[in-house]
């Protein structure tokens, strides 16, 4: 899954990028709201962290202008945002829900909270109530970062577990590779490398064969549960 981090202390941002990105996600960074609103109308993100107090704008009004659809973004559905600040009364808990917000959090904040946030707020998006998928013998737990078949460990690396993650979302759907490489890599990714084939391919290896189907030019198919 692919998140943006919108917040303005370069230290917290960083840290933030790297503790979830050892979770597993793909991670971007906009320091202030004009990056951000860059960002958010070339890639399709998942969730968006967004911090309230910004250095040339207010993270209410962008998370207004998102609901509202005056900003418009690639991705296909609602893009969950999770509001970062040290703003903790409640009328300002209760605006940030009203302008659209999922979710707040008031800084300062413990990582494993924030990472619990994140996995409740993506579940939704699968309408899952359980951080574990399931597709027949194929098990995946986005909590514990452990993913198994025939409940005998896989231990993909991170982007084949992203990959797997996202199929697991979407069995039997046709996922495309632009689709793949905008949801389980960052930014730096070369979109021009066969980066996603090989990444499908390792993945293949570890699962066997009949799991992950290649759809000639249309892009990959995880079957469904017998």
């Amino acid at each position: 899954m692919r998140l943006l981090v919108v917040e303005d202390e370069e230290d917290l941002a960083e840290g933030l990028r790297v503790g979830l990105t050892r979770a597993g996600y793909a991670v971007d960074v906009a320091l202030d709201a004009g990056e951000a609103y860059e960002l958010l109308t070339v890639n399709a993100y998942d969730l968006m962290l967004l911090d309230i107090n910004l250095p040339d704008g207010d993270g209410f009004l962008l998370c207004r202008a998102l609901r509202s659809g005056e900003l418009e973004t690639p991705g296909e559905g609602d893009l969950r945002v999770l509001m970062l600040t040290a703003r903790g009364r409640i009328d300002d808990r209760v605006r940030g829900l009203d302008e659209g917000a999922d979710d707040y959090l008031v800084k300062p904040f413990a990582l494993a909270e924030l990472l619990a946030r994140v996995r409740a707020l993506l579940r939704r998006d699968t309408s899952g109530s359980s951080a574990v998928l399931s597709v027949g013998p194929l098990r995946l737990d986005s909590s514990r970062h452990v993913a198994t078949l025939d409940d005998k460990p896989l231990s993909p690396t991170p982007k084949e577990f992203g990959v797997l993650e996202y199929l697991m979302t979407r069995p039997g759907h046709v996922v495309s590779s632009e689709e793949l490489l905008e949801h389980v890599w960052d930014a730096n990714a070369d979109p021009f490398t066969q980066t996603v084939r090989v990444t499908v391919g390792t993945l293949r290896r570890k699962l066997g064969e009949g799991w992950i189907e290649t759809v000639v030019g249309r892009g990959y198919r995880l079957r469904e549960a017998a």
